[in-house]
């Protein structure tokens, strides 16, 4: 395995974490996609990463002429000002040249004035980075296919031997595929676009390790991003292990103290019950403690949020105010998943926030566009638990009574904690009751308790132990000597 400081770094961050830590110097790299897919884009952040490194860089176009290639980058913000550019593409003249070849082919000419350009270049600039955009260009300078490949594969090693490092693109189909290039190239980057976004995914990569699987991609005013699949840490970082209060006394005896730190906790009920309130609850008291907390809201906006919170004694603006709490409004069709994961990622590397609140399940499974919910998810959760972040997932079931049902899409193991509230009817009036369904790390109540969300915060009472079938929807008093 190649060690990171040897690497160059492809321009791009996120790429750079796929391919741990950038690309293996004096190799030559496929950039494979259909057109549109980002290859040029990614090909002008490879050299101007090597012009901030002070390094030559040579990019050899044989398919956009260089004043449209230099229009196109510098709408994107790229400083083109000390990259070289060898214009190999078709001018007017190519077509009136080709009625002048009498003894030898188009091709076989065509070829050898291709070849004494590149190498005069090479010679004078020495470059240590080299973009060719597309390789493919030459299969139309070779009389076959056989001298398609011997003169592509020469020419990569003519490049690397000079100390380059190659990243070149090809345009392939099912006609003409690029098998060949495939086989050649030291790595493959492979671009693809969807009716949902960009995927980016590296099949291949000599010499050193890479992250698998299909990353997401986004083409923006400032060039191209790269959102990668996130992991779950394998080492768990160091942390204090400690239960967190709720502030509501009789909340924390249900839960035998609180929640403990760094654990991800469910709470589920159905819609209106005060799931989202009992989550901003444990991060009232975590503001008190001078810890930050951040919620990701895919259902409510930020003034809801607000007004719902300060009608109930919790002081969401001012928690807002003094940097102890962040609410992002999230539009579940904007993002991708590795997208949303990057913004928790940042949130928690950058900010160490302590915790946070995903409000809903449902909200975010609708940004995955299909997607398995469970291994996004699961990722997602880890890497925060594992940092030593609280975890709060709020999750609504459909049901407002009957048979108790903790979430709709399987997700009830990545909990160490649920708590889960129900309505009930009792004397021609719906109440609420909260309960513990399951703790980790700690015993709970098994009891159920009544929850009120009042003017004065939030209200939890005695254990409900002379009712019972709540949780099936049918609740009836029972008399002392029953209950014993």
């Amino acid at each position: 395995m190649s060690n990171d400081k040897e690497k160059l770094s492809s321009g791009i961050s996120g790429l750079d974490e796929i391919l741990m830590g950038g690309f293996v110097p004096n190799r030559s790299y496929l950039l494979r996609g259909m057109p549109g897919t980002g290859k040029t884009a990614l090909g002008m952040h490879f050299l101007s990463e090597g012009v901030k490194n002070n390094e030559k860089v040579l990019f050899i176009n044989m398919g956009e002429p260089t004043d449209q290639i230099i229009d196109n980058a510098q709408k994107m913000g790229f400083n083109v000002d000390n990259i070289d550019f060898l214009d190999l593409s078709p001018d007017e003249s190519f077509f009136s040249k080709m009625e002048a070849y009498d003894i030898f082919s188009p091709a076989e000419v065509e070829r050898e004035s291709t070849t004494s350009e590149i190498i005069e270049k090479i010679e004078s600039l020495n470059p240590q980075r080299v973009f060719l955009d597309p390789i493919t260009q030459f299969r139309y300078l070779s009389t076959d296919e056989f001298q398609f490949r011997k003169q592509a594969l020469s020419f990569l090693r003519f490049l690397t031997d000079k100390g380059a490092t190659v990243l070149f693109t090809s345009e392939f189909s099912a006609h003409d595929p690029d098998d060949d290039l495939q086989f050649m190239s030291d790595g493959i980057i492979n671009l693809d676009f969807f009716s949902e976004g960009r995927s980016i995914s590296v099949s291949k990569f000599r010499g050193s390790g890479f992250r698998f699987g299909t990353h997401s991609m986004r083409i923006t005013p400032d060039g191209v991003k790269v959102y990668p699949r996130l992991r779950p840490m394998l080492k768990e970082k160091e942390f204090k292990h400690e239960t967190i209060s709720s502030g509501v006394p009789e909340m924390d005896e249900l839960l035998h103290g609180g929640i403990e730190r760094g654990t991800a906790t469910i709470i589920s009920g159905p819609s209106g019950v005060g799931k989202t309130t009992i989550g901003i609850q444990f991060m009232k008291e975590a503001a008190g403690r001078g810890e930050r907390s951040v919620v990701y809201t895919f259902e409510e906006s930020l003034e809801s949020l607000i007004n719902r919170c300060e009608s109930i004694n919790i002081p969401v603006k001012s928690m807002i105010n003094t940097g102890m709490l962040e609410v992002v409004p999230v539009e579940p069709l904007r993002y991708s998943p590795e997208e949303f994961a990057q913004l928790v990622r940042e949130e928690v590397d950058s900010n160490e926030s302590k915790i946070v609140m995903i409000d809903s399940t449902s909200g975010y499974t609708l940004s995955l566009r299909g997607e398995d919910p469970v291994r996004h998810l699961h990722s997602l959760t880890k890497y925060m638990t594992r940092s030593g972040v609280t975890v709060i997932l709020i999750n609504e079931v459909e049901n407002i009574t009957g048979g108790l049902k903790v979430t709709e899409i399987g997700i009830s193991y990545l909990a160490d904690n649920i708590i889960f509230l129900r309505y009930f009817e009792m004397n021609a009036e719906m109440r609420k009751a909260i309960g513990v369904l399951k703790k980790r790390l700690s015993d709970f109540e098994k009891g159920l308790r009544e929850i009120t969300i009042t003017k004065y915060g939030i209200r939890v009472g005695q254990p409900l132990k002379n009712i019972r079938g709540i949780l099936n929807g049918s609740p009836e008093r029972v008399n002392k000597e029953d209950s014993d």
